[in-house]
């Protein structure tokens, strides 16, 4: 490693940070936080309704999420990006954009396990807060809405955030496909310079640590803020 190669890394930071933006597409870190960012929240939602069926006492409505969330959990994610990548052209008769193939693959494969964080956070609540809330007159919807919830969410955060971080590390996936997110940025200059692997790839971990670092100390703050308000409350 000397300078030389380390101005090679300065010199194409913005391209790292942006992709050929705003001469090109959209890409590099920003696209990487833009795959991310969608994956997790569609898949809150997505996964929120798998973990609320999961826990359904109906079967009709049990059995299809046990299945979908085995199924997607037992898949490795490059296989889902590749399901639909190359499988949506033939349910759709055309192609997706290699960005929206890999964003559909992340909210079905994150919402599995964020079906399971819910599964969980709903049942380390007391059973009791059901019963009460039932018996104060509300029917099990609006118990589960107004009630269970609200408190199941508040102890789900941390679980949440580091889905959320690694999903930002699996967003580099995501290259295989062709999609210009970091890694693929990152590869690129290299290919074109051909003198600086070690430093581009070095950079390109520092960023995603860096990422995936400011994640889990908001993740952490927010634990104790959730903290300092329970214990106000009790």
């Amino acid at each position: 490693m000397n300078l030389e190669n380390w101005q090679i890394v300065w010199e194409n930071m913005d391209y790292f940070l942006i992709g050929p933006y705003p001469d090109g597409p959209l890409g590099g870190l920003a696209m990487s936080i833009l795959l991310a960012l969608g994956g997790i929240f569609g898949a809150f939602w997505v996964g929120l309704v798998f973990g609320l069926m999961r826990l359904s006492k109906k079967a009709i409505f049990r059995l299809p999420a046990l299945v979908y969330i085995e199924i997607i959990r037992g898949t490795p994610l490059l296989m889902v990006i590749f399901w639909f990548y190359f499988l949506a052209p033939i349910a759709f008769g055309k192609p997706l954009p290699e960005a929206a193939s890999a964003l559909i693959a992340f909210i079905v494969f994150t919402s599995a396990y964020v079906a399971e964080i819910v599964r969980a956070g709903v049942q380390s609540l007391p059973k009791g807060q059901m019963e009460a809330a039932r018996g104060s007159g509300l029917s099990h919807v609006q118990s589960m809405q107004y009630i269970i919830l609200p408190q199941a969410l508040r102890n789900m955060i941390p679980s949440f955030v580091n889905q959320f971080v690694s999903l930002t590390k699996d967003t580099s996936l995501a290259y295989i496909i062709g999609v210009n997110e970091l890694t693929r940025t990152a590869t690129q200059v290299n290919n074109r310079t051909l003198i600086a692997p070690t430093e581009i790839f070095i950079t390109i971990a520092l960023i995603y640590f860096v990422v995936c670092y400011v994640l889990t100390a908001l993740s952490r703050k927010l634990e104790r803020q959730m903290s300092r308000y329970q214990a106000r409350g009790s």
